[in-house]
């Protein structure tokens, strides 16, 4: 008895990930040439949500034991492991959609809420990022600003660092370890500090504009 309900439960996440795979792909097709610049951790997102609200209508037509959401989340995380992703992180992702998946009162997203009233062949994904156009915390160019201020701070601190306790070490060999560790410290905090101050009035200026959270 159990055995068969495990089988009609593996049957059930297989149909709504293939339905769910096969829909999305014909929706894909239809952004490919927007030229969308959106950050790629948004983009990844919004599709994923919007891809449970597709499986979640789907499955509200079949004979599932549980809820139709829950399902089209527990169908997600399959196809995220058959996709190759390691189960521990695919349960994160799955909780981190969850909690990205409701507005503050309780009501879906915009992402899921359309793709569960989307029909085959319309322009519904489209739709959804077309919200988005011109939004600067979710866009592409600020996310690269982002990655090269990272990158700024980690390889020219280290930069730093090393030049420092090389130079220190080189001419004042007589110096203590906690003194060239500080030096170190030092020279690092002169390169990643500024860099810091200037995302910090990147985001003042560029996001704080904008007052509404925004929810895929």
């Amino acid at each position: 008895m159990n055995d068969t309900k495990i089988d009609s439960e593996t049957s059930t996440l297989d149909a709504c990930a293939q339905y769910g795979r096969e829909f999305l792909a014909s929706q894909l097709l239809l952004i490919k040439d927007k030229g969308y610049d959106f950050a790629p951790q948004f983009k990844q997102m919004t599709v994923q949500l919007y891809l449970v609200g597709v499986m979640w209508r789907h499955g509200e037509g079949l004979d599932l034991a549980m809820d139709a959401r829950d399902h089209a989340f527990a169908a997600l995380l399959s196809t995220l492991i058959s996709d190759g992703m390691k189960k521990k992180d695919a349960d994160k992702r799955i909780a981190f959609l969850r909690s990205m998946s409701r507005l503050e009162d309780g009501s879906d997203t915009l992402a899921i809420a359309v793709g569960h009233q989307a029909v085959s062949d319309d322009s519904s994904l489209v739709a959804v990022f077309d919200e988005y156009l011109g939004e600067t915390r979710v866009s592409g160019a600020l996310w690269r600003l982002y990655d090269r201020g990272k990158k700024i701070m980690l390889i020219g601190g280290g930069a730093a660092a090393f030049i420092a306790v090389w130079s220190i070490t080189l001419f004042m060999p007589e110096s203590s370890a906690i003194g060239i560790l500080t030096t170190g410290v030092a020279a690092a905090a002169l390169v990643v500090i500024p860099a810091f101050l200037i995302g910090i009035l990147i985001y003042r200026k560029e996001i704080k504009k904008v007052h509404p959270p925004v929810s895929p």
